[in-house]
C-alpha cells in the first residue's frame, strides 16, 4: 500500500484552511470587531458539532462489527471472540490491500468476508433469525470513483453476501437483486452456495426463543390486565458488519453486510443493502458504513447525508458523522453508528449507543480494535 497518496492529499486542504483563517476585513475602525465576530462565529459553529471521538489520520481500512450489546451484558468470552474476529478482519483486509494492483474494493470485500464467516457477528454465518425462524441476509458495496454499487437482500443460501453484492455491481447492469433472483444469479456466477442450515447458530436461535417468549408474556399480560401492549425494551439486534477503505490511488470503497434485526417480520429489509442509507462512497467526500436501527437510517439517508455534509458544507469527516449520528438521528430516536473514511485517510467513528465494535489499520500496518473505549 502506497501511503504517499494519502500524504499528498492532506497538504492542500490544510493550506487552504490556514489561508482562510487569516483573512480579515478592514472597514474604518471596525477591523477588530469584525475579526472578533468572525472568531466567535467559528467557535460557535465548531461547538455545534462536538466530536465524540477525533478522526484518526493515515487510516487505509476501517471496520465495524455493529453497535452491539450494552456493556453490562458483555461477557469475557464474547469480548474475546469479538476482538479476535475484528483483528483477523483487519489483518486479512490489510493484506488484500498490499497486493499488486489491489483496490479499495478488495480490502472491503476481504474484511467483510472474514466477519461473515465468523459466527460471533450478525452477518453470514452468525446471522440472527427472523420471526419465522429463517436467516435472511442483506449486503451492499460501493466504490467512490465512478459511484458504482451492488447489493443483495433477503438471501438464504449465499455463503458470502458481500461477494454477491460485488458481483451484482461488476457483472450486471443492476444495483440490487433480492431473494430467489439474487440466489439464482449467485449460483450462475459461480459463487459459493450453501444449505440454509449453514447459517444456524445456537446462540442466535436462543436469542430468538427468548424474544418470542417475551412477546408471549407481554401479550398474556395485556389480555389479563387490558393494558396497552408495551414494546420490548430492545426488540432488535444492533449488529451489522461493515468496512471502508482507501487505496494507493485515493479511491474509496464501502461495504455493509447483516442478518438484520432478530425476530424481524414479513421479509423485512433494513438499511444495509440500501445505497445512501447503510452504505455510500464518493471520492469527493467519504466512504461510509452504518449499523443500527435500519428504518431510521433509511428514512434519514444517513450514509449519503454524511457525505453531502462534507461536500456541500465543508465539514470534516468526523464533524459530518457526528452531526448525523449524534444529533439528527439521536433526536429522531434512532440508535446506531457509522464509520467513515475520507480520501486523505481520516477515519471517523461516531455512535449514539454505548458501544461500537470497531477497528482500523493505518498505512504502516498498525492495527487498533475497540469495543466500548473512547
Amino acid at each position: 500500500m502506497n501511503g504517499g497518496g494519502l500524504a499528498r492529499l492532506s497538504v492542500a486542504g490544510d493550506s487552504a484552511t490556514a489561508a482562510s483563517n487569516h483573512r480579515t476585513e478592514t472597514v474604518g475602525n471596525h477591523t477588530v470587531k469584525r475579526s472578533l465576530l468572525g472568531c466567535l462565529l467559528m467557535l460557535t459553529a465548531a461547538a455545534s458539532v462536538t466530536a465524540q471521538e477525533t478522526a484518526v489520520p493515515n487510516v487505509v481500512l476501517g471496520i465495524h462489527g455493529g453497535a452491539g450489546l450494552p456493556k453490562k451484558e458483555m461477557t469475557p468470552e464474547l469480548e474475546k471472540h469479538l476482538r479476535v474476529g475484528l483483528e483477523r478482519a483487519l489483518k486479512e483486509g490489510y493484506a488484500a490491500l498490499q497486493k499488486p494492483n489491489a483496490t479499495s474494493l478488495d480490502g472491503v470485500e476481504t474484511a467483510i468476508r472474514i466477519l461473515e464467516d465468523d459466527p460471533w457477528f450478525n452477518a453470514g454465518r452468525g446471522a440472527v433469525f427472523t420471526h419465522d425462524g429463517r436467516n435472511e441476509l442483506d449486503a451492499s458495496i460501493m466504490e467512490g470513483r465512478l459511484k458504482k454499487a451492488g447489493a443483495v437482500a433477503g438471501v438464504t443460501t449465499i455463503k458470502n453476501p458481500i461477494t454477491a453484492a460485488r458481483a451484482v455491481m461488476e457483472r450486471t447492469k443492476h444495483v440490487m437483486l433480492i431473494s430467489r433472483g439474487a440466489e439464482v444469479f449467485a449460483k450462475d456466477a459461480g459463487l459459493e452456495i450453501v444449505d440454509p442450515a449453514y447459517f444456524r447458530t445456537e446462540q442466535r436461535w436462543k436469542q430468538l426463543q427468548d424474544q418470542l417468549r417475551e412477546e408471549r408474556e407481554a401479550y398474556d399480560k395485556k389480555k389479563r390486565e387490558g393494558a396497552a401492549l408495551a414494546p420490548l425494551a430492545r426488540p432488535y439486534e444492533l449488529s451489522t458488519v461493515g468496512a471502508v477503505a482507501v487505496d494507493g490511488a485515493g479511491n474509496l470503497a464501502a461495504g455493509t453486510s447483516t442478518g438484520g434485526m432478530s425476530n424481524k417480520q414479513y421479509g423485512r429489509i433494513g438499511d444495509s443493502p440500501v445505497i445512501g442509507a447503510g452504505t455510500y462512497a464518493d471520492n469527493k467526500s467519504c466512504a461510509v458504513s452504518c449499523t443500527g436501527h435500519g428504518e431510521f437510517f433509511i428514512r434519514y439517508a444517513v450514509s449519503h447525508d454524511i457525505a453531502v455534509l462534507m461536500e456541500y458544507k465543508g465539514l470534516s469527516v468526523q464533524q459530518a458523522a457526528d452531526e448525523v449520528i449524534r444529533k439528527k438521528l439521536k433526536a429522531a430516536g434512532g440508535e446506531g453508528a457509522a464509520i467513515a473514511l475520507d480520501p486523505k485517510g481520516n477515519f471517523a467513528m461516531s455512535h449514539n449507543t454505548e458501544g461500537l465494535y470497531r477497528g482500523f489499520v493505518t498505512v504502516d500496518g498498525k492495527m487498533t480494535v475497540m469495543l466500548y473505549e473512547k
